[in-house]
């Protein structure tokens, strides 16, 4: 595809939000880009556009049959008026390894990245610049075709739309409690589980209510076939620091291959902590708890970046990990990758790519 990305520019501008009341993903900015796919002739008619709900045939295959995308990533603004964006060629990557899981035909990588420096260039205004707050960019696929043939669809549209937030958690970067879920089933290796697709993070929602109702903020899964190995919490990868050395599971085919995750296991090594990606069982884990050798524990994702997990509850039994407090590599995990995000400490490994210089004066 070699057509120029068309803009068309709102003349409705929004009322912005203040930056210290931005929860997450309740506001969106300006303008949203959108491309389409039709069999036979590929992706065209790139476009930047005002933010707007979108039309679809009622029996669009989304709708039917769940075929449909989605990544998350981030843009920061520096205190020199930089903006930045972390890893994004690792999101479009990935999203491709789900449209391939799903019988969805490939995104270029390039074409995405030169949507998303447009659409930031539009709307770089609506970047905020407190500490804790980022711009959220959600790019997703939706299947549009309307036919009721359970076939992949011939049809799809490519879109990105952008939200200020804050911090992820209500709790923000002090240590959530979470439910290790033990009578529903996430995902099985072989099935979507390592696909970012709407269906997993669904089949998820009641769990997460139920513990929600017990005084808990996310849920743990564990595996789906034996329920006795640690997998993920809905909206992150887990990490355990035991006698020294961390420890997470390891990619098994039906966790998610956070871009967070492999980037903290490299600044790990960057820092010689041994990381072990390993199958660990809930029941090690609890005896390492009450042992004293479980020392922290934490989550990582886009959205939270770091959250320090402080409680466990597994069968009605909560473990209190590090007495509930933040650990001390937490917090210089999340201090170091803030930094790096934030233009605030040198970026040793090349992460960081900016979508935008400093605006002229």
């Amino acid at each position: 595809m070699t057509e120029l990305i068309r803009v068309e520019r709102t003349d409705k501008k929004k009322n912005k939000p203040e930056q210290g009341k931005l929860g997450f993903g309740k506001h969106f900015t300006d303008h949203m880009f959108i491309m389409n796919y039709t069999d036979g002739r590929g992706w065209h008619d790139p476009r930047v556009i005002p933010y707007q709900p979108i039309a679809l045939d009622p029996a669009a295959k989304v709708f039917h049959y769940g075929q449909t995308i989605f990544e998350g990533l981030k843009a920061y603004r520096t205190d020199d008026g930089r903006i930045l964006l972390f890893r994004p060629q690792l999101n479009f990557e990935r999203m491709n390894r789900s449209n391939e899981r799903l019988g969805v035909p490939d995104v270029d990588g390039e074409i995405a990245i030169e949507a998303l420096r447009k659409l930031i260039e539009v709307d770089r205004d609506w970047i905020p610049s407190e500490e804790g707050t980022s711009l959220y960019i959600r790019p997703f696929v939706i299947a549009t075709e309307p036919e009721l043939g359970v076939s992949p669809s011939l049809e799809y549209q490519f879109i990105i739309i952008m939200s200020p937030v804050g911090a992820y958690y209500p709790e923000g970067v002090n240590p959530v409690k979470i439910y290790v879920e033990c009578d529903y089933v996430r995902a099985v290796r072989g099935g979507v589980g390592e696909a970012k697709t709407a269906g997993n993070y669904a089949g998820g929602l009641k769990a997460q209510e139920l513990a929600k109702a017990k005084g808990y903020t996310q849920v743990l899964w564990l595996d789906g076939v034996q329920r006795k190995y640690i997998e993920e919490v809905g909206s992150m990868n887990v990490f355990f620091k035991l006698e020294g050395k961390v420890h997470t599971p390891i990619l098994n085919g039906s966790i998610l291959a956070g871009i967070t995750r492999r980037s903290i296991i490299e600044l790990l090594r960057h820092w010689n902590i041994e990381v072990v990606e390993r199958a660990i069982t809930i029941e090690e884990l609890y005896e390492a708890g009450r042992d004293g050798r479980l020392e922290e524990a934490f989550g990582t994702g886009t959205a939270a970046v770091i959250s320090p997990i402080g409680e466990l509850n597994w069968q009605d039994d909560p473990l209190v990990i590090n007495g509930g407090k933040t650990g001390e590599l937490s917090a210089k995990l999340y201090d170091t990758l803030t930094g790096i995000q934030q233009g605030r400490i040198a970026d040793p490994f090349g992460w960081m790519v900016e979508a935008a210089g400093p605006e002229a004066k």
